[in-house]
C-alpha cells in the first residue's frame, strides 16, 4: 500500500496518475477534499480510500503495518500568504508528524521541499545538507521548507529511507485549481487564448532585462518520475535539488507557450506587484549532480518539449494527467 498526502493537488495527482501506470492501485490518498474544482483531479485515478487530513494519523495508527511507501506531497504552496502560523500548522509541524511516524514504523518516506529555501541565490543552488543552515529564504513558505529541512537533518531517529526533494518551477496539467499559484506556462496560456498577448514582470534588478529573469522550469512529468525511481531504489536517503539544472528565461518560455499555440509572440513588460517585488528571485538553476550521482540517467524535458506537451497535449482540451 502507497500513501500519497496532497493527492488532490497538482504534483500529488500526477503522481497518484503515475503510479497507476506503473501497475500499482493498491492507494491511499490523503488530502482536504472539500475544493470540488480540486478533487477533479483524482478523477480517473485508481485508488482504494480517501483519507481526510485531519484524521489520517489517526487511520495510520490503525493501519501503518500495510503500508509500504508514503510520499508527503501534502502543503500549503502560497508564497503571497504571510501569515506564519499557517505554515507552522500545515507545512512544518504536519511534516514533523509524518516523519516521526515512518520513523517509528519503519516506513520510507519522500517529502517536498522547495527551491524557494535558497532565497535570492546568493549561496547558490546546491543542494548538499551543510548549506541548509545557513540558507535565508524571501518569504514564510520558504521559510517553513527550510525550517523543516533543518530539523530533519537533525533527527536521531530516521525513517530507514528519506528524501526530501527541493522542487524548483514545476509546470504542468492538473494545476488548474492553483489559481495565481498555477504556473507562468499555465498563466501564459490563458492569457494569450483571452488577449492575444502575454504579461511579463518588468526587471527592477540591475543586471535583468526585461524578460530576462531565469529560472529552473521542470515539467511535472519529471518530477514524478524521480520521485518514483527513488521508491524503487529505496538508497542515497537525503535532500536533493528537482529542478532540470538549466535556467531559462521567462521571454524564452512566453516564445515557446506562443509557438506550442502556433501564434505569433507579443509580449507586454507590467511592474512586479509591489507585495512580492522584494521577495523575488530574478534566477535558480538547480545543481543537479547528486541525484545524477546516484543514477538517475533520464533526461528531463526541455523547456520547449515540456511546453509543447503541456500546452496541446492538456490545457487546449482541458483534460489532465
Amino acid at each position: 500500500m502507497i500513501i500519497v498526502t496532497g493527492a488532490a493537488g497538482f504534483i500529488g495527482s500526477c503522481m497518484v496518475n503515475k503510479l497507476n501506470n506503473k501497475g500499482y492501485k493498491d492507494i491511499i490518498v490523503v488530502d482536504d477534499f472539500s475544493r470540488p474544482e480540486k478533487n477533479i483531479n483524482l478523477d480517473n485515478k485508481i485508488y482504494r480510500q480517501k483519507i481526510d487530513r485531519e484524521v489520517f494519523f489517526e487511520w495510520l495508527q490503525e493501519n501503518h503495518r500495510q503500508v509500504n511507501f508514503i510520499f508527503h506531497l501534502g502543503a500549503r504552496t502560497d508564497t503571497t500568504e504571510f501569515d506564519k502560523k499557517v505554515f507552522d500548522k500545515l507545512n512544518l509541524n504536519y511534516s514533523k508528524k509524518i516523519w516521526q511516524a515512518c520513523a517509528e514504523f519503519e516506513i520510507p518516506l519522500i517529502y517536498a521541499s522547495s527551491a524557494a529555501t535558497y532565497g535570492d541565490g546568493s549561496l547558490g543552488y546546491d543542494d548538499s545538507h551543510e548549506l541548509v543552515e545557513k540558507l535565508k529564504p524571501l518569504n514564510p513558505y520558504g521559510e517553513s521548507k527550510n525550517e523543516f529541512d533543518k530539523w530533519a537533518l537533525h533527527q536521531k531517529k530516521k525513517p530507514y529511507f528519506w528524501a526530501g526533494l527541493k522542487f524548483f518551477n514545476v509546470y504542468g496539467p492538473n494545476e488548474y485549481h492553483k489559481g495565481r499559484m498555477a504556473s507562468v506556462i499555465y498563466h501564459a496560456f490563458n492569457q494569450i487564448k483571452e488577449t492575444g498577448k502575454m504579461k511579463l514582470f518588468r526587471s527592477h534588478k540591475e543586471g535583468y532585462k526585461d524578460g530576462e529573469q531565469l529560472r529552473d522550469f521542470i515539467y511535472v512529468k519529471d518530477v514524478v518520475s524521480v520521485c518514483f525511481f527513488l521508491m524503487m531504489q529505496k538508497r542515497n536517503s537525503g535532500i536533493f535539488n528537482l529542478g532540470t539544472g538549466e535556467a531559462r528565461s521567462f521571454k524564452d518560455l512566453a516564445t515557446t507557450t506562443f509557438q506550442a499555440m502556433e501564434k505569433e509572440p507579443v509580449i507586454e513588460f507590467i511592474d512586479t506587484p509591489e507585495d512580492i517585488r522584494d521577495k523575488y528571485q530574478y534566477y535558480t538553476q538547480a545543481n543537479m549532480e547528486k541525484i545524477r550521482a546516484i543514477g538517475y540517467v533520464a533526461p528531463f524535458h526541455t523547456l520547449e518539449e515540456g511546453v509543447t506537451d503541456y500546452v496541446q497535449g492538456y490545457l487546449v482540451a482541458g483534460t489532465y494527467y
